[in-house]
């Protein structure tokens, strides 16, 4: 962690799963389901956290690592239709954002999400959680036509909450979160606490800030747009 951020900035913005909220339960749980139903031995837990940050391609990807890509990809359809009815049943917001959350909103800062998660989940998921009337703008993996890496989402969420991209922050846990985030020329945050394969460096993204909990993370958006720790 640094301070070295400027207090200057006027807007947060988060991925979804694995920096704002913890999907991990509930996507690992449609992993393991699916798996059973199929005559497979579930993967273990910690696995497929790792991996969540890549979706249902790559949940299936370690789930049946014997497919080949044809064989997965007809098996996505599957894996949704078990993960969909259980969207919010286990995840939470991450501890102690909540309270930065509600901190932000007492202080009118807008904050939003950007998620490659595709709307029909990114939806009822923020709803059940009780954040979708308080997000500025939430922009799912299919509200354009181009996804994270690309800019675009990010740029289109400030659009959305009448702020600048080069004085806010976006916070990820994946290098495509990263490498939007600076393509859009904005402030960015990783966030090692996420879904991190083992194989994979956070401190290698180039990101402005790497943090490895949430709170630090708190400490961090609190001082970028000028709140009292």
């Amino acid at each position: 962690m640094t301070d070295g951020l400027a207090n200057n900035h006027e807007a947060v913005f988060f991925d979804l799963d694995g920096t704002l909220v913890d999907t991990a339960p509930d996507m690992v749980g449609a992993l393991q389901d699916l798996q059973r139903v199929l005559g497979r031995r579930p993967i273990e837990y910690d696995i497929g956290r790792s991996n969540v940050s890549n979706g249902a391609a790559g949940l299936l990807k370690i789930g049946f690592p014997d497919l080949d890509d044809d064989d997965r990809k007809r098996l996505v359809q599957e894996y949704l239709d078990r993960y969909s009815p259980r969207v919010s049943m286990q995840t939470i917001v991450f501890p102690g954002l909540d309270e930065l959350l509600l901190r932000l909103d007492d202080a009118k800062c807008p904050w939003g999400v950007v998620t490659n998660k595709p709307e029909f989940l990114t939806t009822p998921l923020m709803a059940a959680l009780g954040l979708d009337g308080r997000s500025k703008a939430t922009i799912s993996g299919d509200t354009l036509e181009v996804r994270k890496p690309a800019p675009e989402p990010l740029l289109h969420a400030c659009e959305l909450a009448g702020v600048r991209p080069q004085t806010s922050l976006y916070i990820g846990d994946a290098l495509r979160d990263i490498e939007a985030g600076q393509a859009a020329g904005m402030t960015t945050v990783a966030a090692a606490y996420g879904y991190i394969t083992d194989d994979d460096d956070p401190g290698s993204w180039g990101a402005d800030i790497v943090v490895t909990n949430t709170r630090e993370l708190a400490q961090i958006v609190l001082k970028a747009v000028n709140l009292t720790v």
